[in-house]
């Protein structure tokens, strides 16, 4: 007997088999790199091919480099990723340490897989570090994922009307070396309260954007 699947369960279903595996930046080995490329090079590319065009060779980078990941796996490899790094931020005139999310994609074929994934992973993660905040900025096309997350769980707030600059990842000649951004701001609230978050519209990373 044959029986009809909708295309959106046999997306339920492959979500069902996805792995999410926490890994430290020194423990991923060169195969591991240009897996991660490659599967950002097809996550991104859609996008247009500048924003593939960092993750050349086996480089599983953009711009900052993450110290820790969630990578997800599935019989066909890579399926989704999420970075975190440390750094200290200045909102407007405070230094604040935060951990940065960001180097968020996930596989064209599963596209209905949602951050809210792997922040699940993550997030017991955030509270053992014992920083004060999650931190990440999205374009405003990608504000609706962060949205759901906050909507459903509770987990985040949004923050509208903030200029962010970074450092570019490289030099160029004849181009700035910083970029100046209007992003949505997303903190998660871990060791401290939003209500403890600096006032201001102006972040800067005083480095490259992980």
């Amino acid at each position: 007997m044959n029986i009809a699947v909708s295309p959106a369960a046999e997306r339920s279903s492959a979500r069902a088999q996805v792995q999410w595996s926490l890994r430290w930046e020194n423990e991923l080995r060169l195969a591991d790199h240009a897996e991660l490329a490659e599967f950002f090079r097809k996550s991104y590319g859609p996008t247009g091919a500048f924003n593939a065009q960092p993750f050349e060779g086996s480089r599983s980078w953009a711009g900052a480099r993450p110290e820790l990941r969630a990578i997800g796996y599935d019989a066909r490899g890579v399926a989704a990723h999420l970075g975190l790094l440390r750094r200290f931020i200045k909102v407007s005139e405070v230094d604040l340490l935060v951990a940065e999310l960001g180097l968020y994609a996930v596989r064209p074929d599963l596209e209905g897989l949602g951050i809210s994934h792997a922040m699940r992973v993550m997030y017991p993660v955030l509270q053992e570090l014992g920083v004060p905040f999650g931190f990440g900025t999205v374009r405003p096309a990608l504000e609706r994922h962060m949205t759901r997350l906050v909507e459903r769980q509770g987990l985040a707030t949004l923050m509208h009307g903030i200029r962010v600059r970074s450092t570019q990842p490289d030099v160029y000649p004849n181009l700035s070396p910083t970029r100046l951004e209007d992003v949505v701001v997303v903190v998660f609230p871990l060791g401290r309260s939003i209500s403890e978050w600096p006032a201001g519209t102006f972040i800067d990373r005083n480095g490259p954007e992980l």
